[in-house]
């Protein structure tokens, strides 16, 4: 009885995009930049870049002269609390229980601020 061969496996053919566009070139990719361009503006120090900086410096500015203020408007009130007639018990409960805890808020508002600029500019930048 003759053995009857196998029948051949067809090749494999690895298709690329290239080899299944025949003739035609293969589209151009714009390569992706390895930073965002905002942070690329910064390192280069282009003025966008300086734009970027100083804005992020404005608003910390801002935030500071805003606690300063604040803080000055409250130092600025102690004499004319301490020049009303009353007892000194009265006066130093409300240096003690008055001036410290909003002392105390006025700095804690500061640093959430200033931590939230920073996070604002840390999203533009890594955007």
């Amino acid at each position: 009885m003759p053995e009857h061969p196998e029948p051949r496996r067809p090749r494999r053919e690895t298709v690329t995009y290239a080899s299944a566009l025949g003739d035609r070139p293969a589209p151009r990719l714009r390569p992706r930049p390895l930073h965002p361009p905002a942070r690329s503006e910064i390192d280069e120090q282009t003025t966008l870049g300086h734009t970027y900086v100083r804005s992020l410096m404005r608003s910390q500015l801002r935030a500071a002269l805003t606690a300063l203020g604040a803080l000055a408007l409250l130092v600025g009130t102690l004499p004319l609390l301490l020049a009303l007639p009353a007892p000194e018990a009265l006066v130093w409960a409300a240096l003690g229980a008055g001036v410290y805890p909003v002392v105390w808020a006025i700095a804690l508002w500061y640093v959430r601020r200033a931590e939230r600029n920073e996070r604002d500019f840390t999203g533009l930048v890594e955007r």
